[in-house]
């Protein structure tokens, strides 16, 4: 894009700068990404020093969503008709850039977005991400930032004890998408405080408990089917799930086993339900409902 020329937000100097304003999915699949990444209008003054985002007014669009977002600085202290005439230039831009069998009626009712927080939620939102959900994702960011700081360990319980509900699957996928990062950019010493923070959650938190249950079960049932040796059958297999204690198991060895429940399983199965009575037969049905659940 061409270099335009802006005020430097710290010392008012004129500095040259790439400035985007309209992002329009439709022409560039890549805008949306920008925008919600915060890669866009980055500026670095040479004659103060200042980096950051420049003031800009911008235009989203998704033509294959029918939405059409408009957003004004309030610190670039332009009246109403300014702004009306500024963002009609762009909406212009977006009409011009459909074919006109794909003008339709919400171009001419673009939302307002008062934030640009306010914007890329309106975005998100499209996407089926609701403000709820945004909420939940800071709140477990801030909470990874929180215990990244503290070294005492009484502190670090009590905290986890109080936040215990939101140190759920969705908390300790974002931890482990932090350490990735980190792995990548070659920070190690994070990587390793990040593991630490979540080896401690494991035995302290609720979800962490059933985590290290599911992997419990895990060794377990490898452990079973090991002893079993190699060339297993399928009365063995059979013998071995119906003598399983738990659904968690189950389900692990039929993941390990499921080429061998095929229909020759299937049917020594139904035979031996047919062969038995009362509630072992009760407990054989049962148990083949969940395999083919699985």
């Amino acid at each position: 894009m061409p270099k335009v020329q802006i005020k430097c937000p710290n010392c008012q100097q004129p500095i040259l700068a790439d400035i985007e304003q309209l992002f329009d999915v439709g022409v560039d699949p890549d805008a949306k990404q920008r925008l919600l990444s915060g890669s866009f209008n980055q500026i670095s003054c040479p004659i103060c020093g200042y980096q950051g985002m420049a003031s800009s007014q911008i235009v989203y669009h998704d033509p294959a969503k029918e939405l059409l977002i408009t957003y004004t600085p309030p610190e670039m202290g332009l009246n109403h008709d300014e702004q009306e005439r500024r963002l009609g230039s762009l909406i212009n831009q977006v009409v011009n850039n459909l074919p006109a069998e794909r003008r339709k009626a919400y171009l001419l009712q673009p939302q307002t977005a008062f934030t640009l927080q306010g914007l890329i939620e309106k975005i998100l939102e499209a996407d089926g991400i609701t403000k709820e959900m945004i909420d939940g994702q800071q709140k477990r960011l801030d909470l990874i930032q929180r215990l990244l700081v503290i070294d005492d360990d009484e502190r670090f319980a009590e905290m986890v004890k109080q936040e215990d509900v939101i140190i759920d699957a969705e908390f300790f996928m974002i931890l482990r998408s932090i350490a990735e990062n980190a792995a990548l950019s070659g920070n190690q010493d994070a990587v390793q405080q990040l593991t630490e923070i979540q080896n401690k959650l494991l035995p302290l938190t609720t979800f962490g408990q059933e985590l290290q249950a599911q992997e419990a079960e895990i060794q377990a049932a490898v452990k079973d089917l090991q002893e079993l040796g190699e060339g297993i059958t399928r009365e063995q297999l059979l013998d071995l799930l119906i003598n399983t204690s738990n659904d968690t198991r189950l389900g692990v060895l039929v993941s390990l086993t499921r080429p061998g429940l095929d229909y020759q399983f299937f049917q020594l199965l139904s035979e031996r339900i047919d062969r038995e009575r009362g509630d072992g037969r009760a407990r054989l049905v049962e148990l083949r409902d969940k395999l083919l659940e699985l």
